[in-house]
């Protein structure tokens, strides 16, 4: 049985990334030097998922961040926050014909087992699209934190800050 594969995205999957994206976030457009910027920061914590064929059926983009904030929707980060202390997930996204296999437990598991040794403490993320449930499954819990509302609210009216810690 043939199986897709989570490898380490690279430059040149940018394009397949980008293309995933506009599918899979149509109310979120993000720039593609959004997407290169984020890579570049922190390029041990971006992953491509390639099916046997080669065809890029997902991606996952994360970097090191600061606990109960986001970064800009669509604008630049600059650099990795010095006070990081979480892995902020900000984009994970699945064609239809590789959800349900397992290949987001394998690549959530993947970052909480390097949370800890990059001296992180949790991974974070805003759930968007209605995805509250799908990440509340993966082991995620909604946090109310009231200096985020109007980042959330540029996120979509259904954006919610989400923590999974390391003990779970």
């Amino acid at each position: 049985m043939d199986v897709s594969t989570w490898r380490p995205m690279t430059l040149g999957d940018l394009e397949g990334v980008l293309t995933l994206a506009d599918v899979a976030f149509p109310d979120h457009f993000e720039e593609p030097a959004r997407f290169e910027e984020r890579l570049r920061l922190s390029s041990t914590t971006c992953f491509t998922l390639i099916a046997p064929h080669g065809d890029i059926e997902g991606y996952l983009i994360a970097y090191p961040w600061t606990y109960g904030s986001a970064p800009p929707l669509n604008g630049p980060i600059g650099a990795i926050p010095e006070n990081a202390d979480v892995l902020y997930i900000h984009d994970l996204a699945l064609l239809p014909v590789a959800r349900g296999k397992g290949y987001t437990r394998a690549i959530l598991d993947h970052l909480v087992e390097a949370v800890p040794l990059a001296g992180w403490q949790a991974v974070a993320l805003v759930a968007v699209n209605q995805s509250v449930p799908f990440w509340e499954r993966n082991g995620f819990e909604v946090l109310a934190i009231p200096s985020m509302s109007t980042k959330l609210a540029s996120y979509g009216d259904d954006a919610r800050y989400m923590v999974r810690g390391l003990k779970r």
